[in-house]
């Protein structure tokens, strides 16, 4: 230890043993770096920052693929394969789910008007039609709750891999093309989420309930569904987003008090910063599939998840992780 304080000029007193990285830690100019800092000290920032970035990274992989129907579990197992959080495994798995709280967030913000039935700028009418809304939500969302919740260990342990995930890239990004090439000649019965009946909203819930099975996409599921029930683009989309709410602050709240609010401070800088990546990116991802699906189809989307499922059956093959 008085080795250490005669290296450091700045020590006014011996650090103890074994110095919390922190408290040795001096930021300073790039041109500063070797000049008085302890070598300890530097390698905590670089990794702090190498840290953060890695999370900054995770939070617009889950910002752009939650709501383009392309799959984000396909894309995280492919993060997951070049970067790597130094965090514990129970972490991880939190994070991976509590990082949709961004996400879902940029819903809440960008439809808060339409999805607020107290809002004082609508008549009674409107917060009749919001209210019914929320109860055709609820409605969609319990298929999908009551299998995953019955089914969800049997579900990971079956088909949490990556073959799965890239089969059913490629299937639902045939389907893509198949339900857009159908859907060519005809004309939707539903245009807004407005008329949406509750049987509808079921039948859209059970389609949702595939999604259950990685690499399917929430979105993509829904989507397909609603599409092939007879909702245009525009009203499937929303009303995948919609059942979204309820579904990810749930599975959030559930994993956050399973992990318990124990952090250590890079664990909730990780966090933290994930998330509002995620809200930032997501706010970004809807307002462009919004617009893109008022002048183009789905086959892109298509397309580039068949590519994607080619991809990871290559990488994966090769690193014999199939």
């Amino acid at each position: 230890s008085s080795d250490l304080a005669r290296r450091n000029p700045y020590a006014r007193r011996a650090p103890p043993e074994r110095p919390a990285p922190h408290k040795i830690l001096r930021f300073k100019r790039p041109s500063e770096i070797n000049k008085g800092v302890p070598v300890s000290g530097r390698n905590f920032y670089m990794e702090t920052v190498l840290e953060l970035l890695k999370a900054v990274f995770l939070g617009i992989i889950q910002g752009i693929t939650e709501w383009l129907p392309i799959s984000s579990t396909g894309h995280m197992i492919l993060a997951n394969e070049i970067i790597n959080l130094s965090v514990s495994a129970e972490f991880m798995e939190m994070f991976e789910v509590v990082i949709q709280l961004g996400s879902i967030l940029a819903v809440v913000v960008l439809f808060f008007h339409k999805l607020n039935p107290f809002s004082p700028k609508k008549s009674s009418e409107e917060k009749r039609d919001t209210f019914s809304l929320w109860g055709k939500v609820i409605i969609g969302i319990i298929p999908a709750g009551v299998i995953g919740l019955l089914f969800d260990k049997q579900i990971n342990s079956l088909f949490y891999n990556s073959l799965t995930i890239a089969i059913t890239l490629i299937i639902y990004g045939v389907l893509f093309i198949l339900v857009e090439n159908r859907n060519k000649k005809l004309q939707p019965k539903v245009d807004s989420v407005k008329q949406i009946s509750w049987q509808l909203a079921l039948a859209i819930g059970c389609a949702q309930v595939l999604a259950l099975i990685p690499g399917t996409s929430r979105s993509g599921a829904t989507i397909i569904g609603a599409m092939l029930f007879g909702l245009s683009r525009t009203a499937a989309a929303e009303f995948s987003f919609f059942l979204a709410v309820p579904v990810m602050f749930g599975a959030s709240a559930l994993k956050l008090l399973k992990f318990g609010f124990d952090f250590t401070g890079m664990e909730l800088a990780i966090l933290l910063i994930g998330c509002v990546t995620a809200f930032l990116v997501s706010l970004a991802a809807i307002r462009f599939l919004m617009n893109f699906i008022k002048k183009h189809d789905f086959k892109p989307f298509g397309y580039y998840r068949i590519a994607l499922g080619i991809i990871i059956l290559i990488v994966f093959g090769l690193l014999g992780k199939l």
